[in-house]
């Protein structure tokens, strides 16, 4: 079943709008990319405006940045501890903004959306 994302048929209030306008195809939205940790594997989409989106379907390196010295370092992703998404893709290894991966370093926020923006970063977090 396609994704529909265009104006709702019906107000805050609950009665029905008037109908000005048939369904468009630029309202259909796209599948997410489910980004898995695994071998590296991208994706070019054409968007609107003929401009283009790289999306990660897999990753295994992150770019960590640590406050406190003030650096970043590109490390290798060993696990998935948590994603507060969805408990579905915690199981599953699914990678989306605001999980916490496991690297050498400890763990790490995700910041990015790795299934938009084709880089994942992520902030140290210290326990």
């Amino acid at each position: 079943m396609a994704r529909y994302t265009g104006p709702s048929k019906r107000k805050i209030s609950g009665g029905l709008r008037r109908k000005s306008m048939g369904k468009k195809q630029k309202f259909l939205a796209r599948p997410p990319a489910e980004t898995h940790i695994g071998e590296p594997k991208k994706k070019k989409v054409r968007t609107l405006g003929g401009n283009f989106k790289i999306k990660n379907l897999r990753v295994n390196r992150i770019n960590v940045h640590d406050k406190e010295t003030k650096t970043t370092k590109n490390v290798e992703i060993k696990g998935l501890e948590i994603n507060p998404a969805s408990r579905d893709y915690t199981r599953r290894k699914i990678i989306t903004k605001g999980a916490i991966v496991i690297t050498e370093l400890g763990k790490v926020k995700v910041t990015s959306r790795p299934g938009n923006d084709s880089v994942v970063n992520g902030i140290l977090i210290k326990e």
